[in-house]
């Protein structure tokens, strides 16, 4: 005797090798003996033999109407076999029987399972429901195919075209577009973003950078409601100072100016005076709610999305012929020495007597002009008037960057430059990729760039420290050491920051283009308004939750920010090398087979750097440049250095993760080999 089982779904036969109570002991036609349920059996029979039955019962269900069983069938509970003698005969054969059975489990949509063998048909409104999924899902499958095979012909279907950049990077992998471009890039054997390039998909690699980002972070534009300034209730005291700022020519947020009083009498009090927009924008209001969406500026070769309103931000910069609201930091220094002895902050109108452009004015406010090596006449008048204070400056930055050497244990190291992009052509007030790209040098360290970074790192760490004797939480930048793998964190405690070498860092020098500035100005103005009773009325109050969720959104946001920046110098980079026709470069060897260029921000991957130590000097080859993915790899073709440096092999220019980062393709959230579901700027540190 034979026996028809089902097993976890699948239907087995078998012949019947014994019986007990509840179960039988059933040999497979491999001759495996397995033991089987009782209540697992749906038929017992003679003939025909298990080999063929199945096979002929399969044939049989494939010829069976649907509508027609469902038509025959019982309304009450029934049997597979009560089936087959109405469609097919009384008494059905066995494979009449097993044919029934298998059509009944195939269309639940007609039938529903009650219980083993046994089924109810499904009333007439749901089988019409269900028909009309079964023919909807039918005509999104070809849709499917219709746009699988055009993507493989090489046309970009528009449903397709339009969800883009959610397919590459945060696809609903249920929608059609998505499964088309999974299908094709099975079938063409292409990754996807291949594929949709040789599609045309992708039309000018630079709004794709730019559309995927807005995509990811601004996917409802960067524009701005329309909203007006707050005024300054306060009626804040004119400084006897006259105040200078030093940005690049391109800074419309001019957050910070410095003054210098009593110079030659042998006290000098340094004004470090900060924009103040926290006097007038109230937490949780409607301009603040602007910033804490946006959390900071985003800055890109030629074009920079701001966190506030143009209209805002003119209101409090500390633009040249005006007295500014300002938050200033007076510190005091002996003259001689350079010894800090005292410090106060102060709100205040600060009158601005100049905006200076380090861009244009490097070349002459040089070491050998503030050191008066060379005449002060030689520069223009404007800037000749400020040589005594610049030359202090200079000399005070120098002193303040050795004194935090001496802390972190080692110099900080200023032998690479920063690079500077200049975009010349182009069609409107943005960038759309047809610019000329000019890449030129700034060197790290230089003069007015030390001013105003020290003076800036006095502002925060001296704030950051206040703030924490106050008892008014802020929010930190802390490094534990300089120890490799060590990061810098940011938090709500007054933790040492190692690679800065001070004993708290909190940033706050730019408010009008970060929003934990700002966040950190409101704390420092409850500290001067109230003093030790500060933590009583200061907008964020110890273990604020609100205060953690700004740390944590704004350190998202401004990696993402920091990695979109890092992407496009990258994209005007690559695009440089094609517009100077540069084939070959100097570069130096930093980790593995990763090389720095010598000239150019970039770094690469190499072939034939094997066995090389750390900083060797090699010229490479490049090879081709694919502005998509912003890739682009060399081949060493000759050694230049005789001996590597020392320093640079003991790991001075080690390269780090953000090395290997820059050298990385572009990372893709769709998977071809996953299976679709279900149904078809100021300051540092």
């Amino acid at each position: 005797m034979f026996i028809l089982f089902d097993e976890a779904g699948k239907l087995l036969t078998g012949r019947l090798m014994s019986e007990a109570e509840s179960s039988l002991q059933i040999e497979l036609d491999s001759g495996k003996r397995v033991k089987v349920k009782l209540a697992n059996t749906l038929l017992r029979f003679d003939k025909p033999a298990p080999a063929a039955l199945l096979p002929e019962a399969q044939t049989l269900a494939a010829t069976m109407d649907l509508a027609l069983a469902h038509e025959f069938a019982p309304e009450e509970e029934f049997g597979f076999a009560d089936l087959a003698a109405d469609y097919f005969s009384d008494p059905p054969t066995v494979a009449q029987q097993v044919a029934a059975l298998i059509c009944l489990q195939g269309a639940p949509h007609y039938f529903r399972r009650a219980g083993k063998g046994r089924f109810k048909k499904a009333p007439p409104e749901i089988v019409a429901q269900a028909l009309a999924a079964i023919e909807k899902k039918k005509q999104i499958q070809a849709q499917i195919d219709a746009w699988s095979a055009d993507l493989v012909a090489g046309q970009c279907p528009e449903p397709v075209r339009q969800q883009l950049y959610k397919i590459l990077f945060r696809p609903d992998k249920n929608a059609p577009e998505y499964k088309a471009v999974v299908e094709a890039a099975r079938s063409s054997h292409l990754n996807p973003l291949a594929l949709l390039q040789k599609a045309g998909a992708i039309t000018s690699a630079y709004q794709f950078h730019w559309q995927r980002f807005l995509f990811d972070q601004f996917p409802k534009g960067t524009g701005f409601p329309a909203l007006e300034a707050p005024a300054i209730g306060d009626e804040l005291p004119v400084a006897p100072v006259q105040a200078f700022s030093i940005d690049d020519s391109h800074t419309t947020e001019i957050d910070d100016a410095l003054s210098l009083q009593g110079l030659g009498t042998g006290s000098v009090t340094l004004g470090i005076h900060i924009a103040a927009p926290g006097l007038a924008i109230a937490p949780d209001s409607a301009v603040d709610q602007v910033a804490r969406a946006r959390l900071s500026t985003v800055y890109m070769p030629g074009h920079k999305i701001t966190m506030l309103p143009d209209a805002v931000v003119q209101a409090y910069t500390l633009e040249a012929g005006r007295d500014c609201p300002a938050v200033s930091l007076y510190v005091t220094y002996d003259e001689a020495t350079l010894t800090a002895t005292g410090s106060r902050t102060v709100l205040e109108r600060v009158p601005i007597a100049h905006n200076l452009r380090h861009d244009r004015l490097d070349s002459v406010i040089t070491p050998a002009w503030l050191d008066g090596e060379t005449a002060a006449d030689a520069a223009p008048a404007e800037i000749a008037a400020l040589h005594p204070q610049l030359a202090f400056l200079w000399r005070l930055a120098r002193h303040l960057k050795a004194q935090r050497e001496v802390v972190r244990g080692k110099p900080e190291n200023f032998t690479r430059p920063d690079y500077t992009f200049r975009l010349e052509g182009g069609s409107g007030d943005e960038p759309d990729g047809s610019e000329t790209v000019l890449i030129g040098t700034r060197s790290r360290g230089a003069p007015l760039d030390l001013m105003v970074a020290e003076a800036m790192i006095v502002a925060n760490s001296t704030w950051g420290q206040w703030l924490a004797g106050c008892g008014v939480p802020g929010i930190y930048r802390s490094q534990a050491s300089m120890a490799p793998g060590i990061k810098v964190r940011m938090g709500t405690k007054a933790l040492p920051h190692a690679g800065i070498g001070v004993p708290a860092y909190a940033w706050s020098t730019s408010p009008l283009r970060r929003y934990v500035d700002l966040v950190n100005q409101w704390q420092i103005i409850a500290c001067a308004r109230h003093g030790a009773t500060a933590a009583l009325v200061a907008p964020f109050k110890p273990k604020d939750a609100n205060l953690m969720a700004v740390i944590s959104a704004f350190d998202a946001a401004y990696t993402a920010y920091n990695g979109f920046q890092n992407g496009m110098e990258r994209f005007w980079t690559l695009r440089h090398l094609q517009q100077a026709g540069i084939t070959e470069l100097t570069a130096t060897l930093i980790k593995d087979n990763l090389v720095r260029a010598d000239t150019l921000p970039l770094v690469l991957p190499v072939l034939g750097a094997e066995g090389l130590p750390r900083g060797a000097q090699v010229r490479v080859r490049l090879g081709a440049v694919d502005e998509i993915s912003l890739e682009v790899s060399g081949t060493v073709i000759e050694r230049l250095d005789l001996a590597t440096d020392p320093a640079a092999e003991a790991g001075e220019d080690e390269g780090s993760d953000d090395d290997a980062l820059a050298a990385a393709p572009l990372a893709l959230a769709i998977d071809v080999n996953e299976a679709p579901e279900g149904p078809a700027a100021n300051g540092a540190g």
